[in-house]
């Protein structure tokens, strides 16, 4: 026996909902991260290389947060967080990793939502259809009836 939800806490779930506010950027950012996770594992990288491969990450990931919902930056904050100093390369392999990981299970979770959103909407317009009801596209005009007088 469900109990309705009230409207302040059905707007707040709203609210926290996990969105993308910026696909292109994001998808552009993963493909940066993608590229710099195979260079870092075919080659070696001096100390001024992997200091600089971690300002990339850093500044990555402080993209990455302007193109998510606020839900989605926790997330990120708690799998991914910032470097500290200059890392080994193996702290580098493993940060990026993990970071693509988790862009490939966010673009997952897109796609899943879009094919449920997708079979939503399949369903609903099936149901107009079994119970007969128009389904918002314009009938040809020999199928149209006009209005008459009842007898």
């Amino acid at each position: 026996m469900g109990q309705a939800e009230p409207a302040g806490q059905r707007a707040q779930a709203e609210a926290r909902q996990e969105t993308v506010t910026e696909p292109a950027k994001l998808l552009r950012i993963a493909n940066m991260v993608r590229e710099l996770l195979d260079e870092t594992r075919q080659t070696s990288l001096d100390e001024a290389g992997r200091a600089r491969m971690r300002q990339i990450y850093d500044r990555s990931l402080s993209e990455l947060r302007e193109a998510i919902s606020e839900d989605l930056q926790e997330e990120l904050a708690a799998l991914a967080p910032p470097m500290s100093g200059v890392p080994t390369e193996s702290e580098l392999r493993v940060a990026q990793a993990q970071l693509v990981g988790w862009l490939e299970g966010l673009f997952h979770g897109i796609q899943a939502a879009l094919w449920a959103q997708q079979m939503a909407a399949r369903a609903q317009l099936e149901e107009l259809r079994r119970r007969g009801l128009p389904s918002g596209q314009p009938q040809p005009p020999e199928q149209q009836r006009p209005p008459g007088q009842y007898l």
